[in-house]
């Protein structure tokens, strides 16, 4: 994006400048945190200034199904959300790697917090985002005393604004402790995820991740990583029930996401994970996700959709 030039989001139906998008304070979503949303990235790739958006349609499936969940229905398809998405990176032209958000809320004007007879609205903008956690040190992570909701409260797999409440007293936590981030547990003492992530485990020669039963996000990072340890390493992924004591004994440990990329984990509640330093596996997976994302490796190319960058107007 030049200097000066006019930053746009697409707001219920139109492109607008970033200012001109406004919602009321009385609007349903701000008053009750009615809406769903979804992260997604996009990877600046210099030698053919394109952006590669990670896995574009499987994001924009997520946030229709989820829908179904929120009584949140956009009135435009996937397919139509992809070429809204790929105007708007053209129309702002980051030349860096960028975050892209799109929301479903409910835009009534209203006191009731019912969903249904409610006018459902879209807006997707997207900013340059570099490292949402550390990618060279291993992060220290605590458990957190906080609960995940459970699928009957709020679901988290519905990727619903108002639970990452939930979300934002963990981290915030964990943060005055001086901890990088935590991870949470499930109302019956399982292992469920960090506060805005999946996380995997290495455990003899195996990845094990908390089963989608666990009250997490069905990450699609984290069913990236789990097709790229399999066909580029040869490595199962134990989807179960995770004990908090088995994260003081993993040999390494790893939190994935749409933020967080492969963001290796060396301590536990100052506990080291494994010899307290960033693990093999959790390298090389680390270093083939950021290959598949900028479309390096051709057999992942249908993950990526590479938009090309209109010259800077002056």
């Amino acid at each position: 994006m030049a200097e000066n030039q006019t930053e746009y989001v697409y707001f219920e139906g139109n492109y607008v400048p970033f200012d001109d998008a406004k919602i009321s304070i009385k609007t349903h979503s701000f008053l009750y945190g009615t809406s769903i949303f979804e992260g997604i990235r996009g990877y600046y790739v210099p030698e053919k200034k394109s952006v590669s958006i990670f896995r574009m349609r499987e994001h924009y499936d997520r946030i229709i199904a989820n829908g179904k969940v929120c009584h949140l229905t956009p009135s435009q398809s996937a397919e139509e959300l992809e070429q809204i998405t790929k105007d708007l990176i053209q129309k702002n032209g980051w030349e860096k790697d960028t975050y892209i958000r799109p929301t479903i809320y409910k835009s009534g004007i209203n006191i009731t917090p019912r969903l249904d007879h409610n006018v459902t609205e879209i807006c997707i903008w997207t900013q340059p985002l570099g490292e949402y956690l550390a990618l060279d040190k291993g992060l220290n992570i605590c458990v957190s005393s906080w609960r995940r909701l459970a699928d009957n409260v709020i679901p988290p797999r519905a990727k619903a604004a108002g639970a990452y409440m939930n979300s934002a007293l963990i981290v915030t936590d964990a943060r005055a402790m001086g901890f990088d981030d935590a991870v949470v547990l499930t109302e019956s003492g399982h292992v469920s995820e960090g506060s805005a992530m999946n996380l995997f485990l290495v455990k003899n020669g195996k990845l094990v991740t908390p089963a989608t039963t666990e009250n997490i996000l069905e990450g699609i990072t984290r069913d990236s990583i789990i097709t790229i340890a399999k066909n580029e390493l040869g490595l199962e992924t134990e989807e179960r029930v995770v004990d908090r004591t088995e994260l003081y004994t993993a040999d390494e440990a790893f939190f994935t996401g749409t933020g967080a990329q492969v963001s290796p984990i060396t301590q536990f509640d100052n506990r080291p994970v494994g010899d307290g330093n960033i693990g093999p596996i959790a390298k090389k997976l680390q270093d083939l996700y950021f290959q598949v994302v900028k479309n390096k490796l051709p057999q992942y190319s249908h993950w990526c959709t590479e938009v090309a960058l209109e010259p800077a107007k002056a």
